[in-house]
């Protein structure tokens, strides 16, 4: 039987959305043939370790970050030259976080951590760009079908955030009046009672997602469907 040399990687590409910009969680490499190379964080899977846990725990050392939203997104190992220290597996994640509620730090296999607009990256490495595609593309169609949008704004928040983030994401105009009429027939919005001025217009309702609630009409058969002609 011949040998087998495979490592197995976690690498969570974490999107966060601040002033109308989409964003991922980079770090700069301390060690290996990467070092001072801007990369996504992660690292290799420990003997009897789930991968869940892997990449929790890779985001936590390297970044001191902790995300509530973490979904595996794709496995990318095609290329076996895909990375020069051997022939690794990546096991890619999707992660959602609001960048004003974390604080970033870099630690152990990182010598820095920053938020850089999706637009604006630095050159990456490895299949790192690739991993963001297709990270890109898992968010620009889930949120048609399920509320992670949510994730991405603060807890509270006017209507308007919520159009200019589903236009970030998807990177095109939507119909104000018939998206803001199909979020708020779903009963998922609850007014906090307070008023923000976010531009030169009039001050806003704000508003809160309430998970439970969504969480209680999911079990019970209900789906979040937007559409966009």
């Amino acid at each position: 039987m011949d040998s087998q040399n495979i490592k197995v990687a976690v690498d969570p590409v974490v999107f966060g959305y601040e002033n109308g910009s989409l964003f991922i969680l980079l770090i700069k490499q301390k060690y290996g043939p990467m070092k001072g190379k801007w990369v996504l964080p992660g690292g290799f899977v420990k003997d009897n370790e789930p991968l869940s846990v892997a990449v929790a725990r890779e985001l936590k050392e390297e970044t001191n970050v902790t995300v509530d939203y973490l979904e595996q997104l794709f496995t990318f190992g095609d290329d076996v030259n895909r990375d020069p220290r051997g022939h690794i597996i990546s096991i890619a994640y999707l992660g959602l976080a609001n960048p004003k509620q974390l604080d970033i730090q870099a630690n152990t296999d990182a010598s820095d951590v920053n938020w850089f607009e999706i637009n604006k990256l630095p050159q990456l490495p490895f299949d790192h760009n690739q991993i963001i595609k297709k990270g890109l593309e898992r968010l620009q169609s889930k949120v048609h079908y399920k509320p992670i949008g949510f994730d991405l704004l603060g807890d509270e928040f006017v209507f308007s955030d919520l159009e200019n983030l589903y236009r970030t994401i998807l990177q095109k105009e939507i119909d104000r009046r018939n998206f803001r009429k199909k979020i708020l027939s779903f009963g998922l919005l609850e007014e906090t009672g307070e008023l923000r001025k976010t531009g030169s217009g009039r001050p806003g309702a704000v508003y809160r997602f309430n998970k439970r609630k969504y969480s209680q009409l999911e079990s019970s058969g209900f789906h979040f469907d937007i559409k966009f002609a």
